[in-house]
């Protein structure tokens, strides 16, 4: 099967240039000013621009166990839809995924169901360690750990258990850091006061600055201590991002930090409006935290962008606070809102493209994925930059049906996909055919 786009501008590598592209099978197989070869399809690309597929690192499709919510079929069909071509799934399903069983059984769901390229964390608690230690580095992606209970409670809280799972484990490690004594002693706070029904809006309070300042900071002082490879999820703080260089090619970096689309977008300020659909864990927080974020990716100590996509039903969200769980679906916003800020001059497309495509790749070592360069997977999303439309109920592809982004609008919309050299989404339609394939990683000694 051959496609060839013409014409059209790719963002790749720090650069935009205009290009013809040929893909063969599943492979980019040229990448030429001009192409003149017989195809199966063409693409016209003229006044579009061609980005790699976006890899989202950390996303919670629900599969197995709480499938009410999102599953993998429809959240990766979402996915498909917004330009994320690949995704990594965290580990706190029902049951968790903290076996080696366990885990083959998501892959064995995905390999079924998936639309977009899939890995799947490992999943760290208080006593797996040895489960750990059986991973497999070049079909997994890593380790996740929760340094703060979060949806699932896989809560790993032994300073010798960390140590051992630092220590032992040449993957990369991810953490979810919020410091739990913490975040109990806030919460408490609030319930004397309140009971049960606290107000949202003093959610960053509770999972305050100091929780996750508290937590990310002794995680990077045990991944020094130890060597370990160390990724922090969900940056959410300025004060955190203090904790992070850029000084060195994310390569040779064995402490990294990501940032996600939600912290880059809304402040407390938003509680008012939009109320616990923005409830996240870390909590969105201030102003101030938002533009430090901002700050730390455009100057590189934030190496990623990715979404933390929750689904929850829309009558969980209705709970009252201690009742309500966090998190809300993203996956298929995301790109979109990230070309909104380009619009808006506050980052460039080539950034864009290096923190959601090509440095997720370098950070996983995900083998020919992430850049549009030949013999590469061709993984790839075709944008216009110049289309209006809003979020509505009727173009929402997550299960749950609604998302915190409805009313928003956009000036940019993704037009095709393509995941592994196939047409996957076309101007609206996700492709009944599903194309996702198993990532794979590069192992080094």
């Amino acid at each position: 099967m051959k496609t060839l786009i013409k014409n059209v501008k790719i963002v790749n590598e720090g650069q935009i240039l205009e290009r013809d592209i040929l893909i063969e099978n599943d492979l980019i197989s040229k990448i030429n000013p001009q192409i003149e070869e017989e195809a199966d399809q063409v693409i016209d690309g003229s006044g579009k621009y061609l980005l790699p597929g976006v890899i989202d690192d950390q996303v919670h499709f629900r599969e197995p166990g709480l499938t009410h919510k999102g599953d993998i079929e429809s959240e990766s069909r979402a996915a498909v839809a917004g330009g994320v071509t690949s995704f990594i799934d965290q580990p706190n399903t029902v049951p968790n995924a903290v076996t080696q069983e366990l885990l083959a059984d998501k892959y064995e769901i995905a390999s079924r169901k998936a639309y977009a390229n899939y890995g799947f964390m490992m999943g760290g608690t208080n006593d797996n360690l040895e489960e750990v230690l059986k991973t497999n580095p070049r079909n997994v992606p890593g380790i996740k750990l929760f340094l703060g209970s979060s949806t699932g409670n896989m809560l790993v809280d032994n300073p010798e258990t960390l140590e051992n799972i630092f220590s032992n484990t040449k993957m990369l490690i991810a953490v979810h850091c919020e410091d739990e004594a913490t975040i109990k002693a806030n919460t408490q706070h609030y319930i004397d006061q309140y009971g049960d029904d606290i107000p949202v809006k003093f959610h960053h309070l509770i999972r305050s600055e100091e929780a996750c300042y508290k937590s990310s900071s002794k995680a990077i002082e045990l991944a020094k201590k130890t060597g370990a490879r160390l990724h922090v999820f969900h940056l959410s703080t300025a004060k955190e991002t203090e904790l992070f260089r850029n000084d060195i090619p994310l390569k040779d970096k064995k402490i990294t930090a990501e940032v996600c689309v939600h912290h880059l977008t809304f402040t407390n300020e938003d509680y008012e409006t939009k109320g616990a659909l923005i409830k996240w864990n870390p909590a969105v927080k201030t102003q101030k935290d938002k533009d430090g974020l901002w700050a730390a990716l455009l100057d590189d100590r934030i190496d990623v962008i990715a979404t933390d996509h929750a689904p929850h039903t829309w009558e969980e969200k209705q709970n009252v606070y201690t009742k309500c769980p966090s998190g809300a679906p993203l996956v298929q916003h995301s790109l979109v809102v990230m070309l909104e800020n380009y619009k808006n001059g506050k980052i460039s497309l080539e950034k864009i493209v290096e923190k959601m495509s090509h440095n997720p790749a370098i950070l996983f070592r995900i083998e020919k994925r992430g850049y549009i360069r030949e013999g590469y997977k061709a993984d790839l999303v075709l944008v216009d930059l110049n289309e209006n439309w809003t979020v509505a109920k009727e173009n929402i592809l997550s299960k749950c049906g609604w998302s915190p982004l409805e009313g928003s609008n956009f000036h940019s919309k993704v037009t095709h996909t393509f995941v592994n050299g196939n047409l996957a989404y076309d101007n609206g339609k996700v492709k009944e055919e599903k194309f996702g394939e198993r990532l794979l990683f590069e192992v080094k000694e």
